[in-house]
């Protein structure tokens, strides 16, 4: 299906997003995560959560679509935080804007990336099993 695009004027398909005009909010982290590492390190992390939302995952709900890497401390708080397995999960979309609002708290964030790291399945405690 196509649509006629109110930017540029051409004609894309439906799903297509054109970015003509668009101007990018430039950030100071935006140099750090255009990098291959941070792109290899990224996708590890959707690997490591067999590509499903940890939090919903945790809640018994799979979704496996928009998923992306979120840093659970922001990188203007800590850079060095950047490439760090236990300062990443792996977010659906809805997840992550709540994630970044504030509304899942750091320290569930920080537990659901150590149980990815140390192979502990959701909802087991370690040493409980």
């Amino acid at each position: 299906m196509l649509k006629s695009c109110g930017r540029c004027g051409k004609i894309h398909d439906f799903n297509f997003k054109c970015n003509y005009g668009r101007v990018w909010k430039e950030t100071k982290h935006r140099d750090l995560r255009s990098r291959y590492a941070w792109t290899l390190k990224a996708k590890e992390i959707k690997e490591k959560a067999n590509f499903l939302c940890e939090v919903c995952r945790a809640k018994g709900i799979y979704k496996y679509e928009g998923l992306e890497t979120h840093h659970i401390v922001k990188l203007d708080d800590d850079e060095s935080g950047l490439l760090d397995d236990y300062n990443l999960i792996c977010l659906c979309t809805s997840c992550h804007k709540l994630a970044d609002a504030g509304g899942i708290p750091l320290e569930y964030l920080r537990e659901l990336a150590r149980a990815r790291e140390e192979n502990i399945p959701p909802g087991v405690e370690k040493g409980r099993i």
